[in-house]
């Protein structure tokens, strides 16, 4: 099922694997782990509540067929230090079984990250200089796109080379529905934090119809909406600190249906408003 996923880190084969819910997915965003487990930003302790949800996870009836990390990664600048540190936060999930699949943000440094990637972990690239990759599954083709410009720098890019491959690897797959993975939101000129190549890939993934979503992080906001083609916009939260004191922190349980997919909050936070909140998102026609 996760053939060509080229991100991943792969699940430990030494130990028994839970049943696993096959159209169901854990989807991360922004953690900021650091070096220093202790870091505390804006109050948030970031490495107590990656393992916060990743035990949550791992304590589902079912765990998820996978697991998908919408970038930042690191802290701050993605120091060698901030990736031993992930990786160490994310071996019990990875000891269970459980595939994860990995893209980079503003924060991340891609050099460090494959640097500090297990060396049995197989990081084929079908766009040099970034972390691309197709995951195919039995219901939905996951667009694993790297919009990490420069490490620091607020606004991401995809480029040219990558906005191709998505194109004609999308042709090339024109039957089955479609999600964007990638950090960045959508932007515009008032908006110079975001996806500076929007347009771009709008583009390309607009007159596309089996395209059915984009899924981001960056703002550390969650939030639903949809853009004037009938494309699905997830905007996932931060599982580590929050800008807002209203914003959710935590990651989202989502599950692959015949007609959409199916978003559940996890708030880290059990008392806030929308925790635990479903949304049923329903396909855009083809």
């Amino acid at each position: 099922m996760l053939a060509g996923a080229g991100l991943a880190l792969a699940p430990s084969l030494t130990l028994a694997e839970q049943a696993a819910e096959t159209e169901s997915w854990a989807l991360l965003s922004d953690p900021h782990i650091a070096t220093d487990a202790a870091r505390v930003v804006r109050g948030i302790n970031m490495t107590g509540h990656l393992i916060a949800v990743g035990k949550e996870v791992l304590e589902r009836p079912e765990r998820p067929a996978g697991l998908l990390i919408c970038g930042d990664l690191a802290y701050n600048q993605g120091t060698p230090g901030d990736y031993a540190q992930l990786l160490t936060l994310l071996h019990p999930m990875r000891a269970a079984g459980l595939p994860m699949h990995l893209a980079l943000g503003n924060h991340d440094h891609r050099t460090n990250f494959w640097t500090a990637l297990p060396a049995e972990d197989p990081t084929p690239r079908p766009v040099a200089d970034k972390q691309t990759a197709l995951l195919q599954t039995r219901k939905l083709n996951w667009f694993m796109l790297d919009s990490l410009e420069k490490t620091r720098q607020t606004p991401g890019e995809l480029g040219a080379a990558q906005l191709h491959w998505l194109q004609t690897t999308l042709d090339a797959h024109p039957a089955k529905p479609a999600v964007i993975f990638v950090h960045h939101n959508p932007g515009s000129a008032e908006n110079t934090g975001a996806l500076k190549d929007t347009a771009a890939l709008l583009e390309v993934i607009r007159p596309r119809r089996q395209v059915k979503a984009w899924i981001f992080g960056h703002t550390h906001v969650w939030k639903l909406a949809e853009d004037s083609s009938g494309i699905h916009l997830v905007n996932l939260p931060a599982v580590g600190y929050v800008f807002r004191p209203d914003a959710p922190s935590g990651w989202v349980h989502a599950t692959v249906r015949d007609d959409g997919l199916s978003v559940e909050l996890r708030s880290l936070d059990g008392q806030h408003p929308d925790h635990g909140r479903k949304f049923n998102l329903v396909w855009r026609p083809a």
